[in-house]
């Protein structure tokens, strides 16, 4: 039996952002925990009692503590039932809650050579001991299984698959550790249970919804799907920043080329906006935007959401 946990919704920064003061940061606040939403990532299990997460964010330790399935097995001094992370790009709200999982326990970092060379670039990631935490590089278009700590099989498959978007916004201008030509720094994954055949997609940034994504995803059962804005100058618009959605590797929920558009000839049996900014109005509930999303099957989770397939 596959089950996803959402550990975090929000894009970079959170929500609300600690220097934010948008109608969402301020409703955020306000309303205490039920609007409030850490930065994305999602543990999934077929076993229950392995699991492995999708992105590592900087909100990583709050949210595997407010995560009962991720807490260490009861009477262990030191455990943890994480057996890997896997990476989808780059970004700082990507990778920055490795950090985190530096006090010795081991587990697997799976990331395409692109994402790993900027790793290894930066010495700080030189915390997490390689005697420990391995570094398994991983293909587009080349199924893996996950191992567990121990090296045993997980019983799930991991199909890494190229979509539209861009290398982490803190190299632009500057030399790419991983080079500048080819793709894989952004990924999506199928990921499989191959004891049930059941499977969900993860993708957090997508910059176009291309007609090989649509063929690629059509007849999901479950789909994670990147929403981060909900107009591509939503953040121009609001005095936010001077950076479009998709200048930022983004596409926009609305509009006649937004996810919501492009994705709506296709049978998906869930679908749920994950990665979503703080400026956009699509987090509300009460807002016209959040209601449209809903109305054409969208959903807008809190973290801790739970699904099994």
């Amino acid at each position: 039996m596959l089950r996803v946990v959402v550990l975090g919704a929000a894009a970079g920064g959170g929500v609300p952002q600690w220097n934010c003061g948008c109608e969402g940061c301020r409703t955020a606040r306000e309303n205490g925990q039920e609007l409030q939403r850490t930065q994305a990532s999602v543990a999934f299990s077929s076993d229950s009692e392995h699991w492995f997460l999708i992105n590592a964010s900087p909100d990583l330790r709050q949210q595997l503590n407010a995560t009962p399935q991720l807490h260490p097995k009861a009477g262990a001094l030191r455990h943890t039932p994480i057996a890997g992370v896997i990476l989808t790009n780059s970004e700082v709200d990507a990778v920055t809650g490795l950090l985190s999982m530096r006090e010795g326990s081991p587990f697997t970092i799976y990331a395409h050579e692109k994402v790993l060379a900027i790793l290894k670039a930066n010495s700080i990631f030189d915390v997490l001991n390689a005697k420990n935490v391995r570094r398994q590089p991983i293909d587009i278009n080349e199924p893996f299984e996950p191992r567990l700590r121990d090296g045993a099989r997980s019983g799930l498959e991991v199909l890494p698959f190229a979509v539209s978007g861009k290398s982490a916004w803190y190299l632009e201008g500057k030399a790419h550790p991983g080079g500048d030509t080819g793709e894989g720094d952004t990924l999506g994954l199928k990921i499989t249970d191959k004891s049930t055949g059941k499977c969900f997609y993860f993708i957090a940034a997508c910059a176009e919804v291309t007609d090989a994504l649509k063929a690629e995803i059509d007849g999901a059962a479950l789909v994670f799907f990147d929403g981060t804005v909900w107009q591509d100058d939503e953040m121009i618009r609001a005095g936010l920043s001077h950076k479009t959605g998709k200048s930022m590797g983004h596409v926009a929920m609305s509009g006649d080329h937004g996810a919501i558009a492009r994705l709506a000839d296709l049978t998906l049996d869930r679908k749920i906006f994950l990665h979503i900014n703080n400026s956009n109005p699509a987090l509300l509930p009460s807002s016209p935007e959040r209601q449209a999303a809903e109305a054409a099957g969208w959903q807008i989770p809190a973290d801790g959401t739970e699904i099994v397939l």
